[in-house]
């Protein structure tokens, strides 16, 4: 009998679950009932689970069994502290805290202190002997409760702290004394009053239910929804809500909070990383409002906490079998465990933290290789600031702050993310300068090049978020002096140079490995790992770094597994010589188009413009020497290795002149009685090859068809190559591709013209040349009919840049400037379809395509050339449905050879 709401389970207590449970309880939950089972200092409480969340979104209400199981955990969670929630003279306090599966720091709802009222806070003072804590922990529940629950703007409760802060004279929250906070607590609830037309609530439970809900609710909200978007998190997962009871860390300065990193997760180093802040509770480290100090201090201010810190941390990383990202309270010296989770790193650490663990014995090869993807070998490939460029006279330094995301980015300063977004969607790349981000800056965090603030450190929310996106990201340059209302950055004046004021749009440069932040653009240098792809580092080499010995490491063992091949996307001989240095087999798509521009245009127009046999056949036979020449080089390069060239696709008319161009200079020519007889005929045969819809006209195999000879010259220009690389003692391994194919009438007959020129040129030259013969699947009836076509071709190719556009029916050109943004802020799309393959469009005709074409030719050799190709998630897709190939532009080849590894192990 299936499940019922009623009979589900809805609540789960931390001793209850475990770290396998996290579709369930979230991550949070899942990592909270780990420790409790491993005997760490958890404090007691209970996780809602997503089943609940997703009842709520879908119904807007809460299933009716909830409220009974919520209250049977309290009542448990009040037995066990020994005092009731929100009780009088002794509070129970609790916090309410998301906690969905995939992480998604500070995209959704917390709350502390959950209990307080006017009624406990006297209670909470007397037993901690502290007014003042009791205060400051009322006014926190208060400012919380009314941003996130109650939705009052958070403005307003930080400029009544600013303003209760400046009527003291002084400049941090800690300096504020217990009247001073009271104060401030009746004006939070006032400002809670004045905008929601009620007062703050009192009744404890009311004030958790309100916050459970709210929580659910940020599961809905934009910042949440645009992190799923841009992380690629699925929308229908929910959120838990984890319910834990209260210690805390702003209790005096025995007390304190922090993040700690087993590893450096900026560089996976081995050490103690993380940040501090004594007498602060809760969010004040993350948010970087006040400068932490290096968790390293905390030796110093409280040994027995650190060690105990120390012992937990190794316990974590040996338990997890990764870089663990705690966080933890000391309450009058005691700690506290409150989170952990594998923790975000930055695309160097992940290659070399994944290394160091097979080292340690701690993980094989195989699980190294999982952990680490395609877009974090692409990032590892941008440039970076050339050093000698930066510490010379030309680029002046601004500061420095704490390298928290690794990269070189430049771009015009902006200090809101409205402006980012604005200008950026303008074509302009900026770099995005705050005080300290917090969650609603996400849409300008990702719109932006790099992030810069003068606050926080390599634990802050801009530091955290900047790494899980792999973006460049400078916190905590303390002496540049951010002003986000006057839109400007005061440096101070350094080395006997003056002071200086960054206005909005002036050109910055910051250094997220270094943390330095330069003033106008720095030149870039290749990344070592371009070198080493390129062959002018050596990963076994001295001067070689720990970076490039892991990429050596695990490229290598991924190229051992992946069944996939690699191919590139290369039209001329250099970059077929860089592809193969990047560890290419071959060539998957080579556009004989490209080899018509130029010079040779104009012989182009000459057969264009043919009236005759002769004339016609005069311009091919003037291409085909320089043709053939062409491929010469190419087979040169990539002697031994397979070379897919594609005949001729694109219209003709693409070689002609402009057509509006063309009409005035042939009207000023007539003009001025000047009669030009080659550009009249240029321009008709503009207006007679002229088409409404090109990609859909006269193109690929109709050219071959409709234009005779076109295709037997560049099909003997291949034969005659390749016999001339033969006679070189050479290893030429040609494969002839037909594109645009829709029928398999089309492709017989263009096969056997072919055959006929090739066999020709065997006979002349005395060799077998052993070329194949195929077709591009870029059509969906090419698709649906190949069994059929599968008849007379060796191999498919699959044209997914055209096919996208042929299923969807979308011309590309025009669709992604008119709606795709669109489409993918509403959800309509998650990735753009020409970025990752359409699985349940595209790819269901792929596959289809793929078993139709097999089971008629079971040799029949099936790769991608079109850009997906390269792209990380189809390239799983292209593994799963069995082809023998990938092709993509050169410099995505390493990342296909990483990805088309890991679709290897995934898949066991």
């Amino acid at each position: 009998m299936p499940e019922t709401q009623d009979q589900q389970k809805f609540v789960y207590d931390f001793t209850e679950g475990n770290k396998d449970l996290k579709d369930l309880l979230g991550g949070k939950g899942a990592n909270l009932a780990e420790m409790t089972n491993l005997g760490l200092p958890v404090p007691p409480g209970f996780t809602i689970t997503t089943e609940a969340c997703k009842v709520y979104l879908a119904s807007g209400e809460e299933p009716p069994a909830l409220r009974d199981e919520v209250s049977a955990h309290l009542d448990a969670l009040e037995r066990k502290m020994g005092k009731k929630l929100g009780q009088p003279d002794d509070p129970l306090l609790v916090s309410v805290r998301s906690g969905a599966k995939f992480s998604m720091p500070g995209m959704m709802d917390t709350v502390l202190n959950i209990g307080l009222s006017d009624d406990s806070v006297a209670g909470l003072a007397a037993q901690a002997g502290d007014e003042r804590f009791a205060w400051d922990s009322y006014r926190r529940l208060i400012q919380m409760f009314g941003k996130t629950v109650l939705g009052v703007d958070g403005d307003l409760f930080e400029e009544a702290l600013e303003d209760a802060k400046r009527a003291k004279g002084v400049t941090v929250d800690v300096d504020l004394d217990a009247g001073d906070l009271k104060r401030l607590v009746t004006e939070f609830k006032d400002i809670v009053a004045q905008e929601t037309g009620r007062g703050f609530p009192q009744e404890p439970r009311e004030q958790m239910d309100l916050a459970v809900r709210a929580v659910f609710d940020s599961w809905n909200g934009d910042r949440a929804k645009l992190y799923r978007r841009q992380e690629r998190i699925p929308h229908d997962l929910g959120t838990a809500v984890n319910i834990c009871s209260m210690v805390f860390g702003n209790l005096g300065p025995d007390s304190g909070t922090g993040v700690a990193f087993t590893r450096d997760p900026a560089s996976g180093q081995q050490g103690v990383y993380g940040d501090y802040l004594q007498n602060a509770q809760g969010e004040d480290v993350v948010a970087g409002i006040r400068n932490t100090v290096p968790l390293a201090e905390l030796e110093r201010i409280d040994k027995g906490s650190y060690d105990e810190l120390m012992r937990i941390m190794e316990i974590l990383e040996n338990h997890y079998l990764d870089l663990c990202d705690i966080e933890f309270t000391i309450e009058r010296g005691k700690l506290w465990m409150l989170q952990t989770r594998v923790g975000k790193r930055t695309a160097g650490a992940a290659f070399r933290i994944a290394t160091q663990l097979v080292d340690q014995g701690l993980i094989d090869e195989a699980e190294a290789l999982r952990r680490v993807n395609g877009a974090q070998l692409a990032q590892l490939m941008f440039p970076r600031f050339d050093e000698e460029a930066a510490s010379g006279d030309t680029v002046r330094k601004l500061g420095r702050g704490i390298a928290a995301s690794p990269g070189a980015a430049v771009g015009k300063a902006v200090f809101d993310s409205y402006t980012a977004v604005k200008w950026s969607r303008s074509g302009e790349k900026v770099i995005l300068i705050r005080r300290e981000t917090n969650p609603d800056d996400l849409d300008g965090m990702i719109a932006a090049e790099g992030i810069l603030t003068s606050r926080g450190g390599k634990t802050s929310h801009a530091a955290v978020v900047a790494r899980g996106m792999g973006k460049t990201c400078v916190c905590g340059a303390e002496e540049l002096e951010v002003d986000t209302k006057r839109r400007r950055m005061t440096v101070p004046g350094l080395d006997g140079k003056d002071g200086l004021v960054i206005e909005e749009g002036d050109v910055i440069s910051i250094d997220g490995s270094s943390g330095k932040v330069y003033l106008g653009e720095v030149p870039v240098v290749p990344s070592p790992v371009v070198e080493y792809f390129e062959g002018r580092m050596h990963a076994g080499a001295d001067d070689a770094d720990e970076l490039v010995r892991a990429v050596h490491r695990i490229m290598a063992y991924a190229d051992r597994v992946r069944r996939l091949r690699v191919r590139a996307n290369a039209d001329n001989a250099e970059d077929a010589a860089r592809a193969r240095r990047f560890g290419a087999q071959g060539i998957g798509l080579c556009r004989t188009e490209h080899m018509f521009l130029g010079e040779r245009r104009e012989m182009v127009e000459r057969l264009i413009l043919a009236h005759t046999d002769e004339e016609r056949e005069a311009a091919l036979g003037a291409l085909l020497p320089l043709q053939k020449d062409d491929f010469v080089e190419l087979f040169e390069a990539m002697d031994g290795l397979p070379v897919t060239v594609r005949l001729l696709d694109p219209p003709l008319h693409e070689f002609l002149p402009d057509i509006t161009e063309l009409s005035v200079r042939v009207a000023l020519a007539e003009s001025r009685k000047d009669h030009n007889e080659n550009d009249l005929r240029l321009l008709q045969a503009v207006h007679r090859l002229h088409e409404q819809n090109p990609m859909l006209g006269l193109r690929g195999v109709r050219l071959g068809l409709v234009i005779p000879g076109l295709f037997a010259m560049q099909v003997r220009a291949i034969a005659e190559a390749a016999a001339e690389r033969r006679g070189a003692k050479g290893d030429p391994r040609a494969e002839i591709m037909i594109p645009l194919v829709g029928t398999v009438q089309e492709l017989e007959i263009v096969r056997e013209e072919a055959e006929k020129v090739i066999e020709e040129v065997e006979r002349a030259r005395g060799v077998d040349l052993k070329l194949t013969l195929g077709t591009m699947i870029e059509l969906p009836r090419a698709a649906l009919t190949a069994g059929q076509i599968a008849e007379s071709a060796d191999f498919f190719s699959f044209g997914t840049n055209d096919l996208t556009q042929t299923v969807w029916g979308f011309s590309r050109d025009d669709v992604e400037a008119s709606f795709f943004t669109a489409y993918l802020e509403k959800g309509i799309f998650g990735v753009s379809p020409f970025e990752t393959i359409d699985k349940d469009g595209v790819g269901s005709l792929v596959r289809s395509a793929a078993e139709a074409g097999r089971a008629t030719r079971p040799d029949l050799k099936l790769g991608v050339c079109g850009e997906h190709g390269g792209d990380p998630e189809s390239v799983h897709f292209f593994h799963e449905v069995g082809l023998d190939y990938v092709s993509c532009s050169p410099f995505r080849i390493p990342v296909a050879r990483l990805e088309s590894g890991r679709a290897a192990v995934l898949g066991r």
